[in-house]
């Protein structure tokens, strides 16, 4: 019996943008076709995302960090909108992925207001 798959947590800003690319790729089940990690799927690399992210929170900066746990979130709905990639959601939850990384790579240098990024677009 295969044991139970339990996902990496990031440690490191790099390692969340390592995750990031690799969500990029797998969007939007996030499950492994090679047969070597059973039970990857949504749920455990949004978990991994998410304990990344809060496990960085004092390089981010509690701000940056809010607003990037709430990007997940949001992204995390796209997704799950739209499972089979047939609709916009999925390209809209890659979209957010892409702010994410842009977000992680800014360090200190760009300030993004909080209502900005947590707000849907056109609110």
């Amino acid at each position: 019996m295969p044991r139970p798959y339990e996902p990496l947590i990031p440690n490191t800003v790099g390692e969340v943008i390592e995750l990031l690319g690799w969500m990029m790729l797998n969007s939007p089940k996030f499950e492994d076709t090679s047969g070597y990690f059973p039970g990857q799927n949504i749920d455990t690399e949004f978990f991994a995302l998410k304990e990344g992210l809060k496990a960085n929170c004092n390089r981010l900066g509690e701000e940056r960090c809010a607003v990037l746990l709430a990007l997940s979130d949001r992204m995390r709905a796209h997704f799950q909108a739209d499972p089979e990639n047939k609709t916009d959601d999925t390209l809209a939850g890659r979209a957010l992925i892409l702010e994410m990384m842009e977000l992680l790579k800014s360090g200190s240098r760009r300030k993004t207001p909080v209502a900005a990024a947590i707000l849907p677009k056109g609110s």
